[in-house]
């Protein structure tokens, strides 16, 4: 997809997927071509005028395959337009306020100039993969914290901030 907008992300229960399939959407509805693909499967970002990456984030750090993908990529996304987004509070305080990137999502910020970081909450249900998920949920703290309206506005900032830079369909 020449002149497109990718959104790569980093997940291990599907709830970063999610996310980063509502933000593809809303930058469709707004007249961009973008698509949201796990950050495992993407060979090369050169197609793409703008990246948008997101990670659950797991112990303080990024999922593996949102830090790889950023590691992998590093010179081509410092030369285009990136905006970073986390997913992972299980309680509504990322809603009520402003949570700054966990360490090494700060470093690559500052390393890819990224224009803009956001962590959205989590999403932790029965089913869950991973023991560390499965004593959370035993512990009654896991629920779906995500607030896709707030998601979907960030995505139509991200979208209004690349008129004129992507094609449009």
């Amino acid at each position: 997809m020449p002149d497109s907008v990718l959104v790569a992300y980093g997940t291990t229960n599907g709830s970063t997927a999610r996310i980063a399939e509502t933000i593809a959407e809303v930058l469709r509805r707004d007249g961009l071509r973008a698509e949201a693909l796990p950050a495992r499967t993407v060979g090369s970002v050169a197609p793409y005028v703008a990246v948008v990456v997101g990670g659950g984030l797991y112990a303080g750090r990024w999922q593996k395959d949102a830090r790889r993908f950023v590691r992998r990529h590093e010179h081509d996304l410092a030369e285009r337009p990136l905006w970073l987004f986390s997913s992972g509070p299980l309680d509504p305080s990322a809603s009520e306020r402003d949570i700054p990137p966990v360490p090494g999502v700060k470093k690559a910020m500052q390393v890819l100039d990224a224009r803009e970081h956001v962590t959205f909450g989590g999403c932790l249900e029965e089913g869950a993969k991973g023991w560390v998920a499965r004593m959370i949920l035993r512990s009654g703290k896991g629920g779906d914290f995500r607030d896709f309206p707030a998601i979907e506005a960030w995505a139509a900032r991200v979208g209004s901030q690349l008129v004129g830079v992507a094609g449009r369909t």
